[in-house]
C-alpha cells in the first residue's frame, strides 16, 4: 500500500464548490422521497450507463499488490447528487468499500464541474491512493491527468460512464451500455405503436455525458428506422427533476401535436409530468402521451407500476461490487479485463406483455434494492 500524505483531501479553494451528495437531489411530487441518506463530501472510511469504449485491448496488465493485511485506499471522483440514480450509487461505493470491509475511501462529490473533478483525481494522485474510480462528468478531456495517474503507478477504473481517452490510459471501464438502452427504448416504442404516428419530444440529460450522448444515439438509432417518427424537439434538462419541468413548459408553449415524451432519467420524468399536471395534459396509459423514462429507479418504477410512466429503461446503479472485484483481482496480481458491462433490464405498465421488457407488478418493485 502507498504511504498517503498528510493534509486535507483538498485545497481550500476546491473543497468551497463541493456539497454533501443527494443535497438537492430531486424527487416526485406525489411519491414517497427515495430512501437514499445525504452522501458526504469529505474524505471517510465508510463504504457504474455507458458506450463501451472502442477498441479496448482484451486484458491489461496487473498492479502491484498491497502488502497482505494492509487497509486499500480508494478515491472517487463521483458526478455529483442530480438524481435519485446517482444518490444510490454513491451509496453503494460508501456501503462496499468500507472501513469494514478493509478500505478507506476517500469519496468527493464533485457536483457536476468537470474542472473539480479533474483536480479531484489529482488530489489523489498527490495523496498515492491505491486506487482511483472516476465516474466522468464529461467524456473529453481527460488524457492529461489519466496520463498522470498512469505515471504514478496508480490504477484507475472508469465507472458509470465513458471517456473518450486512449484505453492505455487507464487500468479498465466499467458500467451499462447505454447506447443498448436508447435502443431498447426506441425498440419498446415501435413494438407498442405497431406503425402508428409519433411526435416525439426528448429531455436529454447533462450535455456532453456519455449517458446522454449514448442513450440519445441508441434511440435515434430506431426513430431512423421509423419513417412516421418524428422527433419534434431535444434539449437538454441536466438529469434534474427542476430541469425536466422547465424543459417540458417550454415544449408545451411550443408545441400541441406530440405523443411521445422521452426522459432520459427518472428525475426528469418527474419534473415533465408535473408541467403536463399544470397544462392539463395526460399521460400514461390512461392518457394522451407515452412517457419513456430511463434509470427505473424505485420511484420510477412505482410510476410505471401506477401506469403514468409507460417503460422505464434500466441503469443499475449497484456497481461497486464489480469495482470491488476488479481490485481484488489486481490486488491479487491478476490480469483484469478492459471492460465489464453491467447487465440491466426494461419494465413497462400493468397490462402491457413486450418482448422487449419486464411486466411491472408489486412483486417487481418489492424486489428492488434501490
Amino acid at each position: 500500500m502507498k504511504k498517503k500524505l498528510v493534509g486535507a483531501l483538498m485545497c481550500v479553494a476546491m473543497t468551497a464548490t463541493m456539497l454533501a451528495g443527494c443535497g438537492n437531489s430531486s424527487e416526485p411530487a406525489t411519491a414517497p422521497a427515495p430512501a437514499e441518506p445525504a452522501a458526504p463530501a469529505q474524505t471517510q472510511a465508510a463504504a457504474p450507463a455507458e458506450t463501451t469504449p472502442a477498441e479496448a485491448p482484451a486484458e491489461t496488465q496487473a498492479a502491484e499488490p498491497a502488502a497482505s493485511g494492509d487497509v486499500v485506499t480508494v478515491g472517487f471522483a463521483q458526478v455529483g447528487h442530480e438524481s435519485d440514480w446517482r444518490a444510490a450509487n454513491t451509496k453503494n461505493y460508501q456501503d462496499t468499500f468500507s472501513a469494514a470491509n478493509g478500505y478507506e475511501l476517500s469519496f468527493v462529490d464533485c457536483d457536476n464541474d468537470h474542472a473539480v473533478q479533474i483536480e479531484t483525481v489529482r488530489g489523489f494522485i498527490e495523496q498515492e491512493l491505491d486506487y482511483i474510480c472516476i465516474a466522468p462528468i464529461q467524456s473529453a478531456g481527460w488524457d492529461t491527468v489519466l496520463q498522470e495517474a498512469q505515471d504514478a503507478g496508480i490504477p484507475v477504473l472508469i465507472v458509470d460512464r465513458a471517456v473518450d481517452a486512449d484505453a492505455s490510459l487507464y487500468t479498465t471501464a466499467l458500467g451499462c451500455d447505454m447506447v443498448a438502452e436508447g435502443e431498447a427504448a426506441g425498440n419498446w416504442l415501435a413494438e407498442y405503436l405497431n406503425g402508428e404516428d409519433a411526435n416525439i419530444l426528448v429531455i436529454e440529460g447533462s450535455v456532453g455525458a456519455s449517458a446522454t450522448l449514448g442513450r440519445t444515439e441508441g434511440f435515434n438509432n430506431i426513430v431512423a428506422q421509423n419513417s412516421n417518427w418524428t422527433v419534434l424537439d431535444s434539449q437538454s434538462g441536466d438529469f434534474t427533476q427542476a430541469g425536466g419541468q422547465e424543459v417540458m413548459e417550454s415544449f408545451i408553449k411550443s408545441y400541441s401535436d406530440f405523443n411521445v415524451v422521452v426522459c432520459q432519467n427518472d428525475n426528469e420524468a418527474y419534473g415533465a409530468m408535473d408541467a403536463m399536471d399544470a397544462a392539463g395534459i395526460t399521460y400514461g396509459t390512461d392518457g394522451d402521451v407515452i412517457i419513456i423514462s430511463f434509470d427505473a429507479t424505485h420511484d420510477g418504477l412505482q410510476y410505471t407500476l401506477d401506469g403514468k410512466i409507460t417503460c422505464n429503461v434500466e441503469c443499475n446503479p449497484l456497481q461497486a461490487g464489480f469495482a470491488e472485484g476488479v481490485i481484488k483481482k489486481l490486488e491479487a496480481g491478476e490480469s483484469v479485463d478492459a471492460w465489464t458491462l453491467v447487465e440491466d433490464e426494461a419494465f413497462v405498465a400493468p397490462g402491457i406483455e413486450s418482448a422487449y421488457a419486464v411486466t411491472m407488478s408489486q412483486e417487481v418493485l418489492d424486489g428492488r434494492a434501490y
